[in-house]
């Protein structure tokens, strides 16, 4: 079948991420003796430089490894609520949502030392070897991708008038960065070879997991961990249309640390698809497929579409309802085979228009009051803006009706992701966020600004994502790595905020159903097959609205499968042909050892690479 890129075979390396920059240093990595998990620290690195209006160092990160032989865990890369962060503090000053920008929203800055564990625990080279790409182009310069620009331009008048620091890094000469003109980031350069020298002396004779410990104790006690504090203390305007301050502190940052924890998992059909825990959204993934049935409609069919968007509903209100790291989440009993036989039978001939959610063991569920607030257009709501609206205005845009800056009203951020397979075997699969340029000010002694996360935390009491001080926020980041027979095959993921679960749920039962192509699996022709979303349900970033009954879907839909959607309900929005999707792949054929790899064509950016 036609695709647009092969999908890549090989038996040395695969790398897939959502900038060719990060896939050709990670595969830098691997040509020069590392393995699997070096090189997706050296591309993560990268990623902060050339994507940094979609993650940072400052942000998060949910990892899944499948060391050769080895058991698949998470490597949780998400930061807590800082000890100060309380549903009462925060009522305390008028709101009744976290912002969504500002450093009220920074919860503890989790991406750094989860990579940092990766490469001690698992990697093979030094901290300064796999840091060299990022520092390059840092330092050097990068050409900017159209959305570096985009991004930095709607939010222009803010970075002019309030985020100074921004403007310094961003608006070089004072233009927005162009596409074909190099951009560097030198404060950020110069903090990782500080970090370096101040964590050189500690290698000796422990070696390089010493230094990298050196390192750890540096962000989180160090320097940076003193400009951190620093920024969080500056009054910062923010969604809200006042100026706070964070209430992250240095004990907040020398306390936590990245962990490892067993991942959630689920069996179907030969698969075995493993997740984070419900403090991420990975298990409605695993829901997704418990209420499938055992016969599936024709792939791509009005049935097939209409089946994946209501059983899509109905896991996203269990998400709502259950999900969240403040609780006792019943994981066991909302993947069961009975509740998902119930939950299933709610799926009728019609598109639903309710926020459903189940009652696993009897217990009744609970919402958000804001939960099942509908987002108008007006609201800066847009179907076609599939991924993580973090919001930031200018000072003249504040007042009712107004929330965001941008030609439709909003900035959007979004995410990275990034997969490896080595010759080894050893598997990876990452998705970066957070610590977005337009979410809060460069901290301007570092080069990268603090992250946002705690937006997604509700202001109420009892939820089990209530905003608690040392709980996460439940993230909507979650990679996957997909075992058949308990071995590891297929490592994937995607940006895209509440959609990433249902983007990924099309593609791993695209690979599922779909027929193979020279031997393997049919990574491209999953990837390149037409998408589609809906926002159903109560989304995960401010404002937090949602629209029931909406299907998003790209114009190579067929145009019969679009009406039966719209005869049987659907709010269908018919958006541009290649619009639905970021996704990442690669995989490992047990049998054969054979490497494969597959990247999104949309969006012009995400690349695939091996040999």
């Amino acid at each position: 079948m036609f695709t647009t890129r092969p999908t890549l075979q090989g038996t040395f390396g695969m790398v897939s991420s959502t900038h060719w920059l990060a896939s050709q240093s990670a595969m830098a990595v691997l040509e020069d003796g590392g393995n699997a998990y070096d090189a997706a620290v050296a591309g993560a690195f990268v990623l902060h430089v050339v994507e940094p209006h979609l993650n940072g160092p400052a942000g998060e990160v949910p990892i899944l490894l499948a060391p050769a032989g080895g058991e698949v865990r998470v490597l949780c890369g998400q930061g807590v609520a800082p000890a100060g962060a309380t549903v009462a503090h925060y009522r305390g000053l008028g709101l009744d949502l976290v912002p969504g920008t500002g450093p009220l929203a920074a919860a503890v800055p989790g991406a750094f030392d989860a990579w940092m564990l990766l490469l001690r625990d698992h990697g093979t080279k030094s901290l300064g070897d796999v840091l060299k790409y990022a520092i390059g182009y840092a330092e050097h310069g990068h050409a900017p991708v159209e959305n570096v620009g985009a991004t930095v331009e709607a939010v222009r008048e803010l970075f002019e008038t309030e985020w100074t620091s921004s403007a310094e890094v961003y608006l070089p000469g004072g233009r927005s960065p162009r596409p074909g003109e190099l951009l560097r980031n030198p404060a950020l350069a110069a903090t990782w070879r500080r970090l370096l020298a101040e964590s050189a002396g500690a290698g000796g004779a422990g070696g390089r997991e010493a230094e990298i410990e050196a390192a750890r104790q540096v962000w989180r006690t160090g320097f940076v961990a003193e400009a951190l504090v620093r920024q969080a203390a500056r009054p910062t305007l923010d969604t809200s249309g006042e100026r706070h301050t964070g209430t992250l502190t240095a004990a907040d940052l020398a306390a936590w640390s990245a962990s490892y924890e067993a991942p959630a998992t689920y069996d179907w059909n030969g698969w075995t698809v493993c997740k984070a825990g419900a403090w991420s959204q990975g298990p409605a993934l695993l829901q997704q497929l418990a209420l499938l049935p055992a016969e599936l409609p024709a792939y791509g069919s009005a049935d097939y579409v209409h089946l994946l968007v209501e059983g899509c509903k109905l896991a996203m209100a269990d998400r709502e309802a259950w999900y969240g790291d403040a609780a006792e989440v019943p994981l066991g009993e909302l993947l069961a085979a009975g509740y998902n036989a119930d939950r299933r039978r709610l799926i009728g001939d019609k598109a639903s228009y309710e926020v459903r959610p189940g009652s696993p063991g009897g217990r009744a569920p609970r919402l958000s009051t804001h939960a099942c607030v509908a987002v108008a257009d007006d609201l800066g709501f847009s179907p076609m803006g599939a991924g993580e609206p973090t919001v930031a205005r200018g000072p003249a845009s504040f007042g009712p009706g107004e929330p965001e800056v941008g030609a439709n009203g909003v900035t959007r951020g979004d995410t990275c992701h990034l997969d490896v397979v080595d010759r080894w075997g050893n598997m990876v699969a990452a998705t970066p966020s957070g610590g977005w340029l337009q979410s809060n000010p460069v901290v301007p002694e570092l080069g990268f600004p603090l992250g946002t996360r705690l937006q997604m935390t509700w202001l109420e009491e009892g939820l089990p994502n209530s905003l608690t001080p040392g709980r996460r926020p439940r993230t909507t980041l979650t990679p996957s790595i997909a075992l058949r027979d308990g071995v590891p095959v297929l490592a994937f993921g995607t940006p895209g905020g509440d959609q990433q679960d249902q983007w990924q749920l099309h593609f791993l039962l695209a690979v599922a159903l779909r027929a193979r192509v020279r031997g393997g699996l049919d990574l491209q022709g999953a990837i390149d097959a037409p998408n589609w979303h809906n926002d159903s349900f109560p989304g995960s970033f401010y404002p937090r609205g949602m629209r029931p009954g909406s299907v998003t879907v790209e114009s190579r839909m067929p145009a019969e499968t679009v009406e039966e959607l719209r005869r049987r309900g659907h709010d269908v929005t018919v958006g541009d042909p290649w619009s639905e999707g970021r996704l990442c792949a690669v995989a490992r054929d047990p049998e054969t050892g054979i490497l494969l790899a597959a990247a999104n064509p949309r969006g012009m950016q995400g690349y695939a690479v091996g040999r």
